[in-house]
Parts: structure tokens; C-alpha cells; sequence
């Protein structure tokens, strides 16, 4: 299942938003770019729909587990980290990474004896929505049947067990 792609929805709202839709075991990654001209010193991705203490840091060209949430710890990584791209890769995303991501960045310009570090509003607003798919299995129960089968001049009997799901597509129910 795990080499299947699934369908990736991405829509972009008029205030500067993303939305974005995932199935559970999807990874998706969260788009967000700084200012190029100017070094990225600290990324922050936070759940603003949470506890404030839900967020992913980076800062001295590392994750910071210290302080990140325990949900994000070995699920997260910053795609590219070059020309201002801060995208946020999350793994294995499940209905629980539902919500409102907000990125933040320090940036330093280009003359590292005069930084001037600022802390900016967010420069990214993404709604992740991760919803379960359908059941491959479809509503109706499963059926189990049974075969015994005998083989001449024994006495054993096997007996077999037989599964059986019914899909349904939803093309068949347009």
C-alpha cells in the first residue's frame, strides 16, 4: 500500500492560504518560501489550533527535538532549506495532523556582523484536512464460506476458509 500514490489535493484560497487534503500514510509536504535575499537563521511550523507547544523548530541548521512536539519527532523534515524554501515535509500524516499550520522564520541579512533578526508574522497559512479513505470492503459484510474436500484412501479432511470482500466503486454510484 505504502507504494501507492494516493491523490493530493492542493488548493490555494484568495487570503493567502493553502488548503490542502491527504488520506492517512500519505506524505505531504507543507509549501511555504521566505525572502530569498536573506539567510533563513530559524524556521518555526506551529498547529495554531493546538496547545502552543505543538511545533516543529529549526534552528542551527538542525531540528530542535528539545523543544519540538513528541507527535512531529521523526516525522518532519524541511524539503530543500535553499533560496528561501521552508516547506515542511510530514510523514505518515494521520486524521490527528488535521489543522491550521502557520510558518514563522528568523532571517538575517547577508552581513553576518550586523544581523538584524526579525520575527515576522506568518509567512505561511496552510489547512491540512487528512480524512480517512473508503473501505476497499465497502459497507456490506463480508461472507465466509466453506469447502470440505476429502482426498481418497485417507482419512483427514481439509477444510478451507474462503474471504470474501465487495467493492464498491463510487463510478457505480454516479
Amino acid at each position: 500500500i505504502s507504494s501507492l500514490t494516493s491523490l493530493l489535493c492542493v488548493v490555494f484560497s484568495s487570503a493567502g492560504q493553502i488548503n490542502i487534503t491527504a488520506e492517512p500514510g500519505d506524505n505531504v509536504i507543507l509549501p511555504c518560501r521566505a525572502a530569498e535575499n536573506k539567510d533563513v537563521i530559524i524556521v518555526e511550523w506551529s498547529r495554531t489550533d493546538l496547545r502552543s507547544d505543538q511545533y516543529v523548530l529549526y534552528r542551527n541548521n538542525q531540528f530542535d527535538l528539545e523543544h519540538q512536539s513528541p507527535s512531529f519527532i521523526n516525522r518532519v523534515d524541511l524539503l530543500d532549506m535553499r533560496n528561501g524554501d521552508v516547506s515542511l515535509v510530514l510523514k505518515n500524516v494521520t486524521t490527528d495532523d488535521t489543522g491550521t499550520y502557520e510558518c514563522r522564520v528568523v532571517q538575517g541579512g547577508k552581513n553576518r556582523r550586523k544581523r538584524s533578526f526579525l520575527i515576522t508574522d506568518p509567512i505561511c497559512i496552510i489547512n491540512l484536512r487528512v480524512k480517512p479513505g473508503e473501505s476497499v470492503c465497502g459497507s456490506e459484510a463480508p461472507a465466509a464460506s466453506w469447502l470440505l474436500m476429502e482426498e481418497r484412501n485417507r482419512s483427514d479432511v481439509r477444510c478451507w476458509c474462503f474471504l470474501s470482500c465487495f467493492f464498491r466503486s463510487a463510478a457505480s454510484e454516479l
